[in-house]
């Protein structure tokens, strides 16, 4: 049976590739955020990125912006949620920020309602733990930019059920991508590692070892890699990296998960990347 709301909570980098994917994949979208600036920037961007993909995919046929805008409503008001059958969140990985966002979700939306966490690296269990349906409370972790990746992470909690699972795999199936599985732990497969990677790769940076470009090069050129862990590093977000890495820290009790404090510095100097148009690139940013 095709799912047909979708909610997205939170307008960012993510939430905003989301609501188009699902979109132009045949879904109704209410986009939640705070403010109504940031959902005004969501829908200029959303138009943004449709041009753009007409623009690179000259030979697909790409849906008009304004049929595939049509299907979303940007809200700040949770209540519309109350039509979801499926609620994707991807606030900022802060343990205080989401646990408020899914006491809302929970009072809000239907029983039936599948509750998906597109975090980087927080515990889905915990994210279930504070809602009265652990067993519909799955992580999806999507890649950015989300239209052009068509892999998932796709995380059990401790309750998920196989139910869940299932339905989870058929809306990614919709949306035109695959799943893979893995079990609970804080920051799953891809950014236990990666975090990691991109933290150990600004140390070099503080200890002098060797330049930006010296460090992308090395992981391209010698390891075949699309891009380097700091050019990664600007397309995430160096302020999502910190919470990130912060998440791990405070998981594990590690050393080996320490922030760097080069990356502390540049997120308090608000050098956050692509998104601020300055990171360990310079890039424009067209608003």
């Amino acid at each position: 049976m095709k799912i047909q709301v979708v909610g997205v909570v939170g307008a960012g980098v993510m939430g905003i590739g989301l609501a188009q994917n699902l979109a132009q994949s045949g879904h109704q979208v209410i986009l939640i955020d705070i403010s109504e600036e940031i959902l005004e920037r969501a829908n200029a961007q959303i138009k943004k990125n449709i041009r753009f993909q007409g623009f690179f995919n000259k030979n697909e046929k790409v849906e008009n912006s304004e049929n595939i805008l049509h299907k979303i409503k940007f809200s700040t008001n949770y209540q519309f949620l109350e039509s979801a059958e499926f609620v994707i969140e991807n606030a900022t990985e802060k343990w205080d920020i989401k646990k408020g966002i899914y006491a809302q979700l929970d009072a809000i939306c239907p029983e039936s309602t599948i509750f998906a966490a597109n975090t980087s690296a927080i515990s889905i269990t915990r994210i279930a733990s504070v809602t009265k349906r652990a067993d519909k409370v799955i992580g999806m972790h999507f890649m950015n930019p989300v239209p052009m990746k068509p892999m998932v992470e796709m995380i059990r909690g401790y309750h998920t059920s196989d139910e869940t699972i299932s339905t989870a795999k058929e809306l990614l199936s919709q949306m035109g991508k695959e799943s893979i599985l893995v079990n609970d732990s804080p920051g799953f497969v891809s950014n236990r590692v990666l975090m990691l990677t991109i933290n150990e790769a600004i140390f070099l940076l503080q200890d002098q070892v060797a330049s930006i470009e010296q460090v992308d090069r090395i992981f391209k050129n010698c390891f075949g890699h699309k891009m380097g862990p700091l050019e990664t590093a600007d397309l995430i977000g160096l302020d999502t990296i910190l919470f990130s890495i912060e998440v791990l820290y405070e998981s594990f009790n590690d050393s080996k998960y320490r922030p760097c404090p080069m990356l502390k510095k540049m997120v308090d100097a608000g050098l956050h990347g692509r998104k601020s148009g300055q990171g360990f690139y310079t890039y424009n940013v067209v608003s």
